[in-house]
């Protein structure tokens, strides 16, 4: 029997991004941001989530998409790697999708820029394309250290093995 995974999506722009259900924490509506001066411009801001400090990544800015339109309500989707947590900005909310592996693909060729980069392959649904987001690398902002003073990496720490 094929394995099966299941995934929460989110739209972005027009794509549509799946993300393995055990690596998202939760997703909450927009909280307030605390600026954090000479960060680079994909770091959004830093929430206080029940207690935790939590970074905020703006994922139109990383993966150079144009800024979302004003009439647009972002979403924040937490996601964890150990002991650290990271928010994502997304457009909307999708559905938590089951998927086989039967209609995992590469990532199609047509497929241009830092999206690419970001995924680790799609899968074909009925009317969509999910882009299977790796976290570790949406949450990489090693391409942004001239902007922001010297900061190498937002993200997770190395797992310990």
């Amino acid at each position: 029997m094929p394995s099966t995974k299941q995934y929460c999506t989110f739209y972005l722009d027009s794509y549509l991004f799946g993300i393995e259900i055990s690596k998202v924490q939760e997703v909450i509506q927009r909280l307030d941001l605390t600026e954090v001066p000479l960060s680079p411009k994909v770091v959004r801001g830093l929430m206080n989530l029940r207690g935790q400090i939590v970074i905020t990544l703006d994922l139109r800015r990383q993966l150079e998409l144009s800024e979302c339109p004003p009439d647009v309500t972002q979403m924040n989707v937490v996601v964890r790697n150990g002991e650290d947590a990271v928010s994502l900005l997304f457009d909307g909310i999708g559905e938590v999708v089951q998927v086989g592996e039967e209609t995992f693909e590469q990532p199609p060729e047509t497929l241009r820029g830092k999206v690419r980069s970001v995924i680790s392959g799609v899968h074909k649904l009925d009317k969509h394309l999910m882009h299977v987001l790796e976290t570790e690398r949406a949450c990489d902002v090693t391409g942004w250290t001239e902007e922001s003073g010297g900061v190498r990496q937002v993200g997770f720490p190395e797992k310990n093995a």
